[in-house]
């Protein structure tokens, strides 16, 4: 096996700079609009401009097309700390979040589309420091992949080793070109632009659509106000509610369609699994609220569908504050923070996927029981699962649940109670956002201590690269020869 090689990462490091560089400078139209200073973005997007420019100056005559995927794993690692870092800056430069620690978790929480904030009051914030917030998460979304697809190939770097790092289940497209990464990009925007249309139509000004269309395309969760969607009409909450569930669906299937691939669509077990569970958990939650609540009919199914849209594919938007439900319904709400989207989404979580294949597993394992000399094959979508990727799949679940029952561990150790500690560490490792107790939809993280904001950003991050890419770093056998 390659060393690390240092020079590689460093200029794709720069690369991904040179990306944010560009998304601090697009926020300058914002404070121009609304007569806000642009130094805080002028100065955070000079000092990415000039990361970046000094590592290409440095690693211009590196071969990167000698990149190992272990170069891959590293790279992607770090190019989300370091992301969540230069995040930071606006953040403090304007004053807004002077603290470091503050900071870098709203900054990883933006980036990684989780959507928890420490920010007590939202609607007193600048709204250049607002659009930014809301960036970061469509950035963080399937934009950094699809980015990373189209800019990459010209460094003489394929584009899906990095890509394919970001999921251990390989239901991907792997893309070998710049037009699957364009096209991919084209479905991004399009989601993007028909619900900030939509969205505009209601009480909704331009500039609430876009952040909250942000935050819905790549399932984040930041608002402009401090009540969430609960601000907002019927009419915002169901164009929303219907966004948040589209954007849980694998972007392959996007793909497909646009390929005029149906069959393709129709065979897709992850997507079918999906469906019935948003359908099975949202009529729970509609018949938990009509039977054990005064709310009518509508506002029962409004409410319950949305939270459980919203939870299951880690947005975090809350049009009601469901602390207040009853407890059968808490209980639901706790259980979905597990669940997540489709793989292939810009979903955090478990993801579909992997609990289909779980069950699959457990069938199997049942028939066997009943029928020892069966042979029962374990497949998705039609096609064998290998028996590495069935492990892969079984230890990436575990590992999760051990991730989160160590994490709850130790932020109960700092002071945290139970219910809030277990579902904050689930809301963080998830990327889903609000948890329960005093991380709850109308709260904030803002009084937690210090290092229980750390511990959630670090949790956020490792969500967001899917567990393995980062442990892999602390493997011996990734150092060695």
């Amino acid at each position: 096996m390659k060393l690390i090689n240092p020079l590689i990462i460093i200029r794709i490091l720069g690369t991904i700079l040179l990306i944010e560089s560009i998304a601090l400078l697009a926020c300058i139209p914002a404070s121009v609009i609304y007569r806000e200073p642009l130094y805080p973005f002028l100065i955070a997007a000079g000092i990415a401009a000039f990361l970046s420019l000094a590592s290409r100056i440095a690693t211009r005559n590196t071969d990167t097309k000698k990149l190992c995927n272990r170069d891959g794993y590293l790279a992607v690692s770090i190019s989300w700390f370091l992301f969540a870092a230069v995040g930071t800056l606006p953040y403090i430069i304007s004053g807004t979040i002077p603290s470091f620690i503050d900071a870098f978790f709203e900054s990883a929480s933006g980036f990684t589309t989780t959507g928890s904030t420490i920010v007590k009051n939202v609607e007193i914030l600048p709204f250049s420091i607002l659009f930014w917030r809301s960036l970061t998460h469509w950035i963080g979304g399937v934009g950094i992949i699809v980015l990373v697809i189209i800019i990459l190939p010209s460094l003489g770097i394929a584009g899906h080793q990095l890509f394919s790092l970001e999921s251990s289940l390989k239901e991907k497209i792997h893309p070998r070109t710049k037009a699957v990464g364009f096209r991919i990009l084209l479905i991004y925007l399009s989601l993007t632009i028909a619900e900030v249309f939509l969205l505009s139509t209601g009480e909704m000004n331009l500039f609430e659509s876009i952040c909250h269309t942000f935050g819905t395309v790549a399932t984040g969760g930041f608002s402009t106000k401090n009540a969430s969607i609960a601000a907002y009409s019927h009419y915002s909450q169901y164009i929303i509610m219907v966004f948040m569930f589209l954007s849980g669906v694998s972007y392959v299937v996007y793909y497909f369609i646009v390929k005029l691939k149906f069959s393709k669509v129709w065979k897709n077990e992850e997507l079918r699994f999906y469906l019935g569970t948003v359908l099975l958990a949202g009529l729970i939650a509609t018949g938990i609220l009509i039977s054990e609540t005064t709310r009518p009919v509508e506002q029962s199914f409004r409410e319950g569908f949305f939270q459980v849209v919203s939870i299951i594919t880690t947005t975090g938007y809350v049009n009601t504050d469901y602390l207040l439900w009853p407890s059968a319904g808490l209980i639901l709400i706790f259980i979905l923070m597990f669940a997540g989207a489709s793989t292939g989404s810009s979903t955090g979580s478990i993801k579909m996927a992997r609990h289909l294949l779980i069950i699959k597993n457990i069938r199997s394992v049942f028939r066997k029981l009943n029928h020892p000399s069966l042979i029962s094959p374990v497949k998705l979508n039609g096609k064998l699962v290998q028996e590495k990727n069935n492990i892969s799949v079984i230890s990436f679940v575990v590992f999760y649940l051990f991730i989160f029952i160590i994490g709850t561990i130790i932020v109960i150790l700092t002071g945290l109670d139970p219910v809030t500690a277990a579902s904050a560490v689930a809301a963080s490792l998830g990327n889903v956002g609000p948890g329960l107790g005093n991380v709850g939809p109308m709260f904030n993280y803002s009084e937690l201590h210090e290092l229980s904001k750390f511990i959630f950003s670090m949790l956020m991050i490792i969500g967001r690269l899917e567990i393995m890419t980062v442990f892999a770093l602390f493997a011996r056998s990734f150092w060695r020869l």
